[in-house]
């Protein structure tokens, strides 16, 4: 039986509008019949996005029985796991069961391999059969059920030298130090908003090796607990306690540890709305504010720029870079105390 022929991007799954990418879609196709250019996984997790999760669990009051049924009703209605909310997806692990006849033996990929979707779960079509178990603390949900990756869509190989579930771990937020590599320059003084979380302890562990000894990396926590476990990481050399809700309050702390002196970079992996301007007003004129985080509002960042006259060059943060993912696997390969905290925390 001959496959139908797919368009490279999905746009044959889209149901509404008729004529948009998949991602920015309402609705689209998460039938297992496969067309010619598209990979059918078997599902074993998914990782949510954690602006996305955040969310959920606070709409259920963290009740896991109602994040269940609302991630259910999502998939049904959309036919893909995209938070109607945050708009944003998340990322998934399984294993490959089917190959299309037209990328068939043109990709390094086969039947029985693992792999991790490094697309997300927002333009990915979706069939969940049955939720297995909710991990609230990591954002994971196992499920039984089937995804479907594009032609155009990313994906790695699971590597031999990790657990599957500490591969995942990094793999959601690869696209973030392998930026931060690219963006930060020895000399430079970089704030990380969030440098407790997943993103950003792989931030903060990055920008520390990129700034070298002339540099310095602030990392901001929410707590004294959660500033004391970042201090004990010595992923930093400056530790903050600041509430990412009060700019000002970000700006002060942060000018006590740089001398009084506005950073050359910051970088915003929080997991909550209205954190633009914590991000934006401490940078210097010139600077670069790097937003990671999903649930960052375009309009709050650029108006809200404008009103306090910064001028800073704003990036949206691509989940995506050339070597991202052998970028972030090779962090945990190289500092055993990054990889022991993934394996405690996020495994």
């Amino acid at each position: 039986m001959n496959m139908k022929k797919g368009n490279k991007y999905g746009t044959h799954r889209v149901i509404k509008p008729i004529g948009a990418l998949p991602q920015p879609a309402q609705k689209i196709s998460n039938d297992e019949n496969l067309f010619d250019n598209e990979i059918l996984v078997d599902v074993d997790y998914l990782n949510i996005d954690s602006a996305s999760f955040t969310q959920l669990k606070e709409e259920a009051r963290g009740d896991l029985n109602k994040i269940e049924k609302r991630i259910i009703q999502i998939v049904s209605e959309k036919g893909k796991m995209q938070n109607p909310i945050t708009g944003s997806g998340g990322m998934l692990i399984g294993t490959v069961e089917k190959i299309g006849d037209a990328i068939l033996g043109k990709i390094d990929l086969k039947s029985g391999d693992k792999i991790a979707t490094l697309v997300s779960l927002s333009l990915t079509p979706l069939k969940i059969n049955r939720i297995k178990k909710i991990y609230p603390e990591i954002d994971r949900v196992e499920i039984d059920g089937k995804a479907i990756l594009f032609e155009s869509g990313i994906f790695a190989k699971l590597p031999k030298d990790m657990e599957d579930t500490l591969a995942l771990a990094a793999l959601d937020v690869a696209g973030a130090p392998a930026q931060v590599q690219k963006l930060v320059k020895q000399g430079d003084t970089v704030l990380i908003l969030g440098a407790t979380g997943k993103s950003g302890l792989m931030c903060s562990y990055m920008a520390k090796r990129m700034v070298g000894k002339e540099g310095k990396v602030i990392g901001q926590a929410r707590n004294g607990s959660r500033a004391s476990f970042l201090k004990e990481t010595q992923f930093c050399h400056e530790v903050i306690i600041a509430d990412v809700l009060k700019p000002i309050e970000v700006l002060e702390e942060t000018l006590k540890v740089n001398n009084g002196r506005e950073v050359d970079i910051s970088i915003n992996c929080l997991s909550i709305p209205n954190t633009e301007m914590s991000s934006i007003l401490p940078v210097r004129d010139g600077g670069i504010v790097y937003f990671f985080s999903m649930a960052t509002s375009f309009t709050k960042a650029a108006l809200g720029a404008e009103g306090v006259g910064k001028d800073v060059t704003m990036i949206i943060g691509n989940g995506y870079t050339k070597n991202h993912v052998e970028i972030t696997l090779n962090l945990l390969r190289e500092s055993e105390k990054l990889r022991r905290i993934f394996e405690e925390k996020y495994c």
